[in-house]
């Protein structure tokens, strides 16, 4: 196997987070349109307009330094990337929110990790404006990661009581195990 240069692996450590940005943008768009929580939607649609922009940024730097989105790394992480709600099969109506904010944190401390590599490995390369584009990002991340492990309790706490007062009310309680 050819050793790659520092440039090559800086393209495709960005080409990754360019792809890992699409497809979460695509997922909290849905995540938005789903549950009755509004205060979640617009955390949501919020994010979702920011990972917008991230990916533009990302792409932006990426044709800086002379390379190009990888339209296969994007298309595996769209397909990869509906995985996790095929789990939701097996859950209530009312738990939807409360999977999508779980879904939702695991990505975001991915996300964190993925741009402490891209921040690493850019400044090990002498590349310090990639360096400061994942470091920026990765604040943001940190601060929706917050955000979003802020309103799992809650959520889930509504969701359960929910459940409880439609199983009190004669109403069906399925959850698969």
């Amino acid at each position: 196997m050819a050793r790659e240069m520092p440039d090559e692996v800086i393209k495709a450590y960005l080409q990754d987070a360019i792809a890992a940005e699409r497809n979460f943008e695509t997922q909290l768009r849905q995540f938005a349109r789903e549950g009755e929580n509004e205060f979640v939607q617009r955390l949501f649609m919020q994010h979702a307009d920011e990972t917008q922009l991230q990916h533009q940024r990302l792409s932006a730097r990426l044709k800086e330094i002379g390379g190009s989105p990888s339209t296969l790394k994007s298309v595996l992480a769209h397909m990869l990337g509906f995985v996790p709600k095929a789990g939701q099969m097996f859950h209530d109506e009312s738990e939807r929110v409360v999977q999508n904010l779980m879904m939702a944190c695991a990505v975001e401390n991915s996300e964190i990790a993925m741009y402490e590599a891209l921040a690493t490995v850019a400044a090990a390369a002498g590349d310090s404006e990639t360096e400061a584009l994942a470091r920026s990002i990765q604040i943001q991340e940190r601060q929706t990661a917050d955000k979003i492990w802020s309103q799992i309790a809650q959520t889930a706490r509504a969701s359960f009581q929910k459940l409880e007062r439609q199983q009190a009310g004669g109403g069906e309680f399925r959850h698969a195990s």
